[in-house]
């Protein structure tokens, strides 16, 4: 029975880690340390890794309990919200939230003043995004710009300082184009909970302007910031501007493509693919940094290079093509459960949305609320078809 509760804990822990994200924020961390030139020294990376998951999942903790009406709707049964699933409760999250914040505050301390007082003002950032009555996340264009604060600005500063106290006009010109790449990214998001985010009032970029305008802001935001990564890049080879160049073309290619009236899975694929490529081309960086720090000649570096392209784009048009497995499985298993209870699934969504044949539940109602909101803004047509 221990063990089981023991068990059921990791699995709630693993879940608000949100790998993904977590993958993520490594990743910054990595480059924080590579711009540095301590690209291979990985105790310091395991030390700066510590703060920045305490400071995830703090944040991860207290979104949750804020959103958690929103994510009723946009997220029913996703195992990736244990406090809508019942899995956690609110008390839990509280004393995870609580504990996860001192931890960072105290490792990052002991890194250094700097990134100390770094961590600081981020937990500040995040508390604001997610509680009232500041609350930024309500705001559309300036939820964009506070998140990647504590997303990309907060790894990529605490590694950096960490590693050396100064900081040069080329590594702030590095962090202002992983910022603009990631807000051209963190947009893309708001498809997935354009529903909840309707019926709750949130006025999300994609809420107040429609599809196409979102997507071209992505795209002008994806475009800018790989230009200025490479403009920030000491010592670039054609190897790494071909890779970065032609990962642009395909993620610009996908934004076209979701730019159009597509289905709810399509769409889901879409912004996978799209997050494949971004992840990928911050590999890349990061291997043309480690690779130039270690000296490897022309034909390694090129050599490294071009498998990490390869795999970038493999995995990417794979995403396109078929859509995430876990997103499909779930769906597959919620319309088989719901076609044994008599339930109707909507066509052209994922499994888990689905009406009452009789009845008039929460569910429907909030379809309902949300088309006529929808419908009422000319730019939001293409958001409504796209999930009918």
């Amino acid at each position: 029975m221990l063990d089981g509760q023991i068990a059921d804990r990791i699995r709630v822990l693993v879940a608000l880690s949100r790998p993904a994200v977590a993958v993520l924020l490594a990743l910054y961390v990595a480059l924080g340390l590579a711009q540095a030139g301590h690209a291979e020294d990985r105790l310091l990376l395991a030390g700066c890794l510590v703060p920045v998951m305490a400071f995830l999942l703090c944040s991860v903790c207290v979104n949750d309990l804020s959103d958690r009406a929103i994510d009723q709707v946009n997220l029913p049964g996703d195992r990736n919200r244990p406090l809508v699933t019942a899995a956690a409760g609110s008390r839990e999250l509280v004393v995870t939230a609580g504990a996860s914040a001192a931890v960072a505050l105290g490792s990052a301390f002991v890194l250094g003043p700097r990134p100390g007082l770094l961590m600081l003002a981020a937990l500040a950032v995040s508390a604001g995004y997610s509680l009232r009555p500041i609350r930024l996340a309500d705001r559309g264009a300036v939820a964009a710009l506070a998140l990647p604060a504590c997303y990309v600005a907060l790894p990529y500063l605490l590694a950096l300082t960490a590693a050396r106290s100064a900081v040069h006009p080329r590594d702030l010109l590095m962090l202002l184009g992983l910022y603009i790449g990631f807000v051209g990214r963190i947009l893309l998001k708001d498809f997935r909970d354009v529903r909840g985010d309707t019926l709750f009032g949130k006025r999300t970029f994609l809420v107040r302007h429609g599809r196409r305008a979102t997507c071209l802001f992505s795209a002008c935001g994806w475009t800018i910031g790989s230009l200025v990564i490479l403009a920030a890049t000491s010592r670039r080879t054609p190897a790494l501007v071909c890779s970065y160049l032609l990962c642009l073309v395909l993620a610009l290619v996908i934004l076209r493509l979701l730019a159009g009236e597509v289905g709810h899975r399509r769409e889901e694929a879409l912004i996978t693919g799209a997050a494949a490529i971004g992840r990928g081309m911050l590999i890349l960086q990061l291997a043309h940094l480690a690779t130039d720090q270690a000296g490897c000649d022309a034909l390694a570096r090129s050599t490294v290079m071009g498998a990490l392209l390869a795999l970038t784009l493999v995995q990417a048009v794979g995403m396109v093509r078929y859509g995430p497995a876990t997103g499909l499985t779930v769906a597959s298993l919620l319309e088989e459960t719901s076609a044994s209870r008599g339930e109707r699934p909507r066509p052209g969504i994922s499994g888990r949305e689905v009406v009452q044949v009789e009845g008039d539940g929460p569910e429907e109602a909030a379809d309902g609320r949300q088309r006529r909101v929808l419908a009422d803004r000319p730019g939001h047509r293409g958001a409504v078809r796209g999930r009918q």
